[in-house]
C-alpha cells in the first residue's frame, strides 16, 4: 500500500457549482472557498440566491492556498473563504475592508471502518508500518497537523501530503492508506464510510476560517454573501455541518 511521499503541493483542478435557478441571473457572484466549506456553503447560496433574484452564485471548491494563487495571478473571485487566517493574510493586497472570521474546526484522525489497526491517539501514527496521509504543509490543513504533532512531541512520516483535505478523507475511504488527519466536519460527512479517533488537545488548536470581498468585486452582491455567511442562519447552517463558531 505504501507508495512513497508525496510531497510536492498539487494544484487541483476546480469545482464549480452553480446554484441559481429559474431565469437567468443578471449579474454572477463567484466565490472561492476553501474545500471543506462545500455542503455548508452549497445551502447558504442556495438561501442567497432566493433573496437576490438578479445574481448567480458560481461557487469554486479548493485547497486555501489553490484559491489564494488563483487570486493573486488575477482570477475572477469576488469572495474568499479561507480555512486559516494566514492564507487570507497572502492576499491582503485584495481585499476589501478587513476578513472575518465565521467558523472553526480542529483535525481529528480518521481509519478505516472499525478502525482494524487499533488507532487510539495521535502518538500511535509514528509506526511505521502505518499508512499515514496528511495534508501537504503548504495548506492551512498541514500546517494545523504540523502544529498539532509538534505540541503534542509527536513525529509524523506521512506517506502522501495532499493539496487538500478532501483528498487525505479519500485515500482513507478508498482504502489506499491506514489513517489520515483530517477536520471534524470531513470525518463527520463521510459517516459510516470511516472510524474517527478524537485527537487530545486539538480543540486548543482550532483552524479559524475567515471571509472577506475582494476588491474587484461588486461591492454590495459580495459584502451581502459575506453577510448571509455571517448572519444567525448562516451561522446554524454551519453549525449543523459541525463547524465550531467564532
Amino acid at each position: 500500500m505504501r507508495s512513497g511521499v508525496t510531497a510536492a503541493l498539487v494544484v487541483t483542478a476546480l469545482v464549480l457549482t452553480a446554484c441559481s435557478s429559474g431565469p437567468d441571473p443578471e449579474q454572477t457572484l463567484r466565490v472561492g472557498a476553501a474545500a471543506s466549506l462545500q455542503e455548508p456553503f452549497e445551502e447558504i447560496a442556495e438561501n442567497y440566491e432566493a433573496e437576490h433574484r438578479h445574481v448567480g452564485v458560481e461557487l469554486q471548491f479548493a485547497g486555501s492556498s489553490d484559491l489564494a494563487a488563483q487570486i493573486s495571478n488575477g482570477a475572477e473571485i469576488d469572495v474568499f473563504a479561507s480555512a486559516d487566517e494566514e492564507t487570507m493574510e497572502r492576499v491582503s493586497a485584495d481585499v476589501a475592508g478587513e476578513p472575518t472570521v465565521f467558523a472553526t474546526n480542529t483535525l481529528t484522525i480518521v481509519t478505516e471502518p472499525g478502525n482494524p489497526r487499533g488507532i487510539s491517539g495521535l502518538g500511535d501514527l509514528e509506526d511505521d508500518t502505518l499508512d499515514v496521509v496528511t495534508c501537504a504543509p503548504q495548506v492551512p490543513c498541514g500546517r494545523a497537523a504540523e502544529d498539532l504533532a509538534r505540541a503534542r512531541g509527536v513525529t509524523l512520516t506521512p506517506v502522501s501530503e495532499e493539496s487538500r483535505v478532501t483528498d487525505v478523507l479519500a485515500k482513507v475511504t478508498s482504502g489506499e492508506a491506514d489513517a489520515g488527519l483530517v477536520y471534524v466536519t470531513d470525518a463527520a460527512g463521510a459517516g459510516q464510510d470511516v472510524a474517527t479517533v478524537p485527537i487530545r488537545g486539538a480543540d486548543a488548536q482550532p483552524n479559524r476560517y475567515p471571509i472577506a470581498a475582494l476588491t474587484s468585486a461588486p461591492s454590495d452582491e459580495a459584502q451581502a454573501f459575506v453577510d448571509a455567511v455571517t448572519d444567525a442562519r448562516g451561522q446554524r447552517i454551519l453549525d449543523d455541518h459541525g463547524f465550531g463558531l467564532p
